[in-house]
């Protein structure tokens, strides 16, 4: 039975996990959407959406606490101002992860994590960052050449 047994290790121990999923959580908050493995994905849910609905209420307390789990001034700050008037009217339910099929070398299954009504510039810079850094360095070589 697994009763009581609320988290998934990942296979990590507990500092690291924790370290984890809280760089995880200022990526995702920063850029609005990030591919990571549908695991950690189901994982990153229970953290991030504490925090966004931390950001609902916005107070000197809850920015602390906010704080004390993402250690990043500029994520905490965007998490008040942007994304808790965002999503004032809305009970929870603030990332949708879509499945996208399976990693080339382990055959892991992989997951798209996005906050729920993206701004369209979130959405031209989350596409920037699927095309890849091959795409980008090639626009930045062709930028310096010219």
């Amino acid at each position: 039975m697994r009763h009581r047994h609320g988290l998934r290790k990942l296979n990590r121990t507990s500092s690291h996990r924790l370290a984890m999923f809280r760089n995880m959580a200022n990526s995702l908050l920063r850029h609005e959407a990030i591919q990571t493995t549908l695991p950690k994905a189901k994982e990153l849910r229970r953290v991030v959406e504490p925090i966004i609905t931390l950001g609902k209420k916005p107070s000197l307390a809850n920015r602390r606490l906010a704080f004390d789990r993402l250690r990043d001034r500029e994520v905490v700050v965007k998490v008040f101002d942007e994304l808790g008037p965002r999503y004032a009217k809305r009970n929870g339910g603030y990332l949708r992860i879509l499945k996208s099929g399976f990693r080339k070398g382990d055959n892991t299954p992989m997951a798209f994590v996005e906050l729920m009504d993206r701004t369209e510039g979130g959405e031209d810079a989350a596409k920037d960052n699927r095309e890849g850094a091959k795409k980008g360095s090639k626009k930045e070589a062709a930028a310096k050449a010219a």
